[in-house]
């Protein structure tokens, strides 16, 4: 049923069709607002373990705090391969993704709060409120329609999200073999644009997010299923909190 794809690669069609095929009715069936409260759960599970991480780097624990940021770094990882293989898991383990990928938000967090405490002291805080004025944006705009979620804008954000994604690897390979990308990380103009680029691609996969979710609602999907929706909106905000942070910094390094 090809009804919604999204650049997400946690909401795919084939995910949400394939959930049909279990019995919906044993479990109820998925809602919008039944997702959204989901993912207001799996926020506040974020914001917890990113206070408590920080709180660990304040208090000078620099050692326990970094093994958790790994440790929520690789166990987010993990779980979310799992979740994307085992939707029907999504209920009982994507609370404890919340929880991996605050450890690792709050790692990252203290790191640019420390490294731009004199320069920007305030940039963490400005992430954070940039990253949801976007999303609130976003989700304006598909809520009142001023964006149509049409089938090329679909392959538009989708095809810019894996040129994005192949950009990544192909940086981090080459940074495997001693090769600096310097462009991709520095303050110039370039690298300040592709930061700006992929910002705006993050934040327009969002309406993809909320297209699929909405979608999958009509299509009656199973009830965890609304877990699984909030895993995959929640991804993408991540996303979005880090490419906006890293624009940020690129932008106070060239004060």
């Amino acid at each position: 049923m090809a009804l919604f794809k999204s650049g997400n690669p946690t909401l795919t069609e084939k995910i949400f069709d394939k959930s049909l095929h279990d019995t919906a009715s044993s479990f109820g069936v998925m809602s919008i607002r039944g997702t959204i409260q989901k993912f207001g759960f799996l926020l506040i599970m974020v914001m917890a373990a990113a206070m408590y991480e920080w709180n660990l780097i304040a208090e000078g624990n620099t050692s326990t705090a970094t093994t958790y940021m790994l440790v929520g770094a690789i166990g987010g990882f993990i779980v979310a391969l799992v979740m994307m293989f085992k939707p029907q898991w999504a209920g009982y383990i994507a609370p404890a993704y919340g929880i991996l990928e605050g450890l690792f938000i709050g790692g990252i967090s203290a790191f640019f709060n420390a490294m731009f405490q004199k320069s920007y002291p305030n940039i963490v805080l400005h992430a954070v409120g940039l990253t949801l004025g976007v999303a609130l944006s976003m989700f304006l705009l598909y809520n009142f329609r001023i964006i149509n979620v049409t089938n090329r804008l679909r392959s538009i954000i989708m095809s810019a999200t894996m040129g994005i994604g192949l950009f990544y690897l192909i940086v981090w390979i080459l940074g495997l073999f001693g090769v600096n990308m310097g462009f991709a990380f520095d303050s110039s103009p370039l690298s300040i644009g592709i930061s700006l680029f992929i910002v705006g691609i993050a934040a327009l996969n969002l309406l993809l997010d909320f297209d699929a979710i909405e979608k999958a609602a009509e299509m009656g999907a199973p009830k965890y299923m609304e877990w699984y929706g909030a895993f995959g909106l929640l991804v993408t905000l991540v996303w979005l909190y880090m490419e906006i942070l890293r624009l940020l910094s690129k932008l106070n390094s060239r004060n």
